[in-house]
């Protein structure tokens, strides 16, 4: 699922989860246009998915740490509610307009059944239909927000005459960064090389150049021509990250390990995002063969680059919700390549328990309970924020492409006729197709595959297993874990499970004042695999 740099940016995901409903009335019925133009000062033509956000004026404000309402969008984790109306626009060219129906395709409904009263209202011209996956971003077009009175007399105007620009990754915001972290962040940025490895398996399957993306972080005192080797960890992140929002992970390792906070390890920080979402290193019919591409391509290339520990007890894995599971995914499909994986917060990994939902029961749907009562997404302190309606309409609005219940649908999916994956349920009902998830359950469930194939897999991943999840996930992926330990124990396996209790999904790592305690503590535990014989020892870390 979601990760905590996605949360920051605009608090992953969808807002307005009571009694929502997406509205789609006939253009006759409609009552709330809005008339978007491209700015004079912008020259060339533009093409993308035209999103409209409005937020209450007052509670905007209030929520407002200055009172300035700067940007509208949709924040379920906020005070501040947004609904949101969208179209697609193609060859908008400067001083043009075109017509927004804000109750043609609307979430949490039609905006003519929003009070009247003052709005703030942004338009954004996603241009490369990535708004799903990481919001806003470079290259997108906004426009000012405007405070307006709705119901409109006339069709309000708003002008995209804004170009979004690109964040530099190295631009870390001086807030995220422990002392640490901002004492050895030009010597981090020094020791991390960029990684482009473009990959023959992937650019065969797509039939154009595919590229395998990140940054390979070296210890501090590397020597590229000394005899000795360095483990390396192989590491992903949640959904919504990238390998810009990688530069922040690599930052914070090196800062630990030159603190010998951390023990001295080659880390290689890998981009998972795709156009489709997060392709999890999973070989797909839909987005490749991306495990086999990192396991018999990308690593014998590093390897051969990099004084690296080409043995499996040197190889580890670890990363965190969409990246846990596309850990796990890896050591599980791949366990004569790893020593272990360190996942956290994995996304489901038993799907008889799918945030919540047993896919494999009779007439299942994941918006309603038996009883009709909806399925939770998102919970915090005990309270529900999001349904997985809600969940799931608000991404149909934002766009076709990228969004989480779609990326899961490109990685676990059977093709269809059309060419693209077959939807796991019906975005109007809820209702789950089994055909999908059979193929599912075949192909990805991984406690299914671990149980079924078990007498082989036993001498190489026994003992391999390391998860960590918190007893109050956001996601609810605690039940799919111990779903998941219960297939193991049943199998007699080893493994090493920790439920850590009142923990989420976003202060999973926190121990004491440390905010990566816990990583600090997994990378010592891959150490003593790779070194049992060392004698370093952690150093505790210094106050925040």
């Amino acid at each position: 699922m979601r990760d905590m740099r996605r949360a920051v940016a605009i608090a992953l995901g969808c807002g307005l989860f009571a009694g929502v409903a997406l509205a789609r009335t006939d253009a006759s019925e409609a009552h709330s246009p809005f008339r978007v133009e491209l700015g004079s000062t912008l020259t060339q033509p533009a093409s993308g998915r035209l999103l409209l956000f409005a937020t209450d004026a007052k509670a905007a404000i209030a929520a407002a740490k200055d009172g300035k309402v700067d940007e509208v969008d949709a924040n379920p984790f906020g005070a501040t509610q947004a609904s949101v109306a969208a179209r697609e626009v193609s060859r908008l060219v400067p001083g043009q307009g075109v017509e927004i129906d804000a109750d043609a395709l609307a979430y949490p409904a039609g905006w003519s059944q929003l009070p009247p009263g003052d709005y703030f209202v942004q338009a954004v011209l996603d241009v490369d239909h990535s708004y799903n996956y990481s919001g806003r971003g470079a290259g997108d077009l906004v426009s000012s927000v405007v405070k307006l009175h709705l119901p409109a007399a006339t069709p309000p105007r708003l002008s995209l005459d804004r170009v979004l620009s690109a964040r530099e990754p190295w631009d870390l915001p001086a807030r995220y960064l422990s002392d640490t972290t901002r004492k050895h962040l030009d010597a981090a940025r020094r020791a991390a090389q960029p990684l482009d490895f473009v990959s023959p398996a992937l650019s065969a399957f797509w039939g154009r150049p595919i590229h395998m993306r990140g940054w390979v972080l070296l210890p501090p005192g590397y020597d590229p021509h000394a005899k000795q080797s360095w483990p390396v960890v192989y590491a992903t992140h949640g959904y919504g990250g990238s390998a810009a929002s990688l530069a922040g992970n690599a930052a914070m390792v090196y800062g630990a390990m030159a603190e010998h906070q951390m023990p001295p390890m080659i880390w290689v920080f890998l981009d998972q995002s795709s156009p489709t979402g997060t392709h999890e290193f999973a070989d797909s019919v839909n987005n490749g063969p991306w495990g086999w591409a990192l396991t018999t391509e990308l690593i014998p290339q590093l390897e051969s680059r990099y004084r690296m520990d080409a043995r499996p007890s040197g190889r580890f894995l670890t990363g965190h919700s969409s990246g846990g599971w596309a850990t796990l995914w890896l050591q599980t499909r791949y366990p004569k390549i790893f020593g272990g994986t360190w996942s956290t917060s994995p996304d489901p990994s038993d799907f008889h328990d799918f945030t919540g939902v047993d896919l494999y029961a009779p007439h299942a749907n994941v918006y309603r309970k038996p009883d009709g009562t909806p399925y939770p997404l998102v919970r915090d302190k005990g309270k529900v924020l999001a349904s997985f309606e809600a969940f799931a309409q608000l991404e149909r609005v934002l766009g076709e492409y990228g969004g989480q219940m779609a990326s899961f649908e490109w990685v676990f999916s059977p093709r269809g006729a059309d060419g693209r994956p077959l939807p796991m349920f019906d975005r109007d009902t809820g209702a789950v197709d089994p055909a999908v998830v059979a193929y599912w359950r075949e192909h990805y469930d991984i406690a299914h595959l671990v149980q079924a194939n078990w007498p082989r897999l036993k001498g190489d991943l026994d003992g391999k297993i390391h998860l960590v999840v918190g007893t109050a996930d956001t996601f609810y992926l605690d039940g799919a874990a111990h779903k998941f330990k219960a297939v193991l124990d049943g199998l007699g396996a080893k493994s090493d499970f920790r439920f850590l209790p009142g923990k989420t999904h976003f202060d999973l790592y926190a121990q004491g004042k440390d905010r990566q305690g816990l990583l600090k503590q997994m990378a010592w535990e891959m150490y003593a695999v790779a070194r049992p014989d060392s004698k370093l020892k952690r150093r505790a870390a210094a106050a925040p």
